[in-house]
């Protein structure tokens, strides 16, 4: 790999401000395109921060960080990417579920999930259920990953699983939940199709969600 794409892997493993939009320019005047900076140099170097956290030498400070570094960067990438260059693994809907406004590990999700390659549409936080089966009928995204951080919101996973069914969309879509209250067997009670215990795992979750549908 070329070594400014590997400098830009080491600032986001580094959790460096400072020099990430030096070492992004370096890449663009030697040349590499954007979409190429994007998935190797900041996509390489989100996959290390996983590893990290999943290791446990990082944790949640160090991923909520490094994707401050990775905004960093992308306003010197947007308008210069191609995206038709970029592997578009699939549509995934984000959205903290009504009645709960934390967006914190919602948005690392889609940071973590955009860096691997998926189109992330991020309805944001206390998203009714009529929304998102609305963001589905619009995009056609089949994975849905719902952030639930209060005890007293978990009814709107629930509230969108009866939404989806009422639209004739449940069967058409995959479930995933993640947040501080929700666990394993919620997942089972509420009728999703998978749960995530942290961020890092998202990507894996719906890769293998999107082999199913």
């Amino acid at each position: 790999m070329k070594e400014a794409l590997l400098d830009v892997q080491k600032a986001i493993v580094d959790l460096n401000y400072e020099d990430i939009q030096t070492v992004v320019r370096k890449c663009l005047d030697e040349g590499i395109p954007a979409w190429e900076i994007i998935k190797e140099g900041i996509g390489g170097g989100m996959k290390q921060v996983g590893d990290r956290f999943e290791s446990g030498e990082f944790f949640l400070a160090e991923l909520i960080m490094s994707g401050e570094v990775v905004k960093e960067a992308m306003p010197i990438l947007e308008n210069k990417v191609d995206t038709a260059k970029i592997q578009n693994k699939g549509k995934v809907i984000l959205a903290t579920v009504k009645g709960d406004i934390h967006y914190i590990g919602k948005n690392i999700v889609a940071m973590m999930l955009s860096a691997a390659g998926f189109e992330v549409i991020d309805l944001g936080a206390d998203v009714h259920e009529e929304k998102i089966v609305q963001a589905v009928k619009d995009s056609g995204a089949v994975c849905i990953g719902l952030s639930v951080l209060l005890t007293t919101t978990i009814g709107g996973i629930k509230d969108v699983v009866d939404a989806l069914s009422e639209a004739g969309l449940r069967d058409k879509v995959k479930i995933a939940i993640g947040g501080a209250c929700t666990y394993e067997k919620l997942a089972e009670e509420m009728g999703v199709d998978a749960y995530g215990s942290d961020a890092v795992q998202a990507v894996k979750i719906f890769e293998g969600l999107l082999e199913v549908v």
